[in-house]
């Protein structure tokens, strides 16, 4: 049987959530990640989307892309592209909490404490979960401890195929990071240990298992 082709949508970088004109809330995400995976599956032959917060890096050729600033942007950007798509992998380090309210003017300096109130940001690979239909699903988990039971958790809690976790700590971060260590986990706990691997390495070995999914599962049933 011929392998087709995937319509891959990707999401990449942080989220901002203003506070005022000159601040907003962010993460350390550089994006760089989610660019290289599209990157690597556009070489592939895919068709690629790429849901893009705000980075400073040039786009992959050939992948279409949309930029947006915030998570219920980035959560309307996605809801629609995913229409057109077979896969998600959500790379995109989404704010959990956005401010209730944003001032209009810059927050003047103050010897007295400032507070801010939080809300929930909406989880946007939670609730395309619950309508995958034959998507592909894939997610990331940055974890502090117990990387495979946290990563395996949010995998069966949000209804993906994959989802790769990655450990956290003041001594390494992913974020930014020129190399890689993370677990690549299945739905029924079988999981891949990448150790020191550069992103473009990541990133294909990740598109085999994504590739290797699609192929075995979604495009046999269709050949039935």
């Amino acid at each position: 049987m011929k392998k087709s082709k995937i319509k891959i949508l990707i999401s990449a970088g942080p989220t901002r959530e203003a506070i005022d004109p000159v601040r907003f809330i962010s993460n350390y995400s550089t994006g760089t990640f989610g660019f290289e995976i599209a990157r690597q599956a556009k070489r592939r032959g895919h068709q690629v989307t790429l849901v893009s917060g705000v980075t400073c890096l040039k786009g992959p050729v050939g992948v279409k892309i949309r930029k947006v600033g915030t998570a219920l942007e980035m959560q309307k950007a996605i809801c629609e592209e995913i229409k057109d798509n077979n896969c998600l992998i959500m790379n995109a380090a989404v704010c959990d909490y956005r401010p209730l309210k944003f001032f209009k003017r810059k927050i003047k300096k103050s010897k007295k404490a400032f507070n801010i109130k939080l809300i929930e940001n909406p989880d946007i690979l939670k609730g395309l979960g619950r309508f995958k239909e034959n998507r592909l699903l894939v997610g990331f988990a940055v974890e502090t401890e117990n990387v495979l039971k946290g990563g395996l958790a949010k995998l069966k809690e949000k209804n993906l195929d994959l989802i790769v976790a990655a450990k956290i700590s003041k001594f390494h971060s992913p974020f930014g990071s020129a190399k890689i260590s993370a677990y690549i986990i299945e739905k029924q706990g079988k999981y891949q240990k990448i150790t020191n691997a550069t992103k473009p390495e990541f990133s294909r070995k990740l598109l085999d298992r994504v590739e290797g999914l699609w192929y075995t599962i979604f495009q046999s049933k269709q050949g039935r």
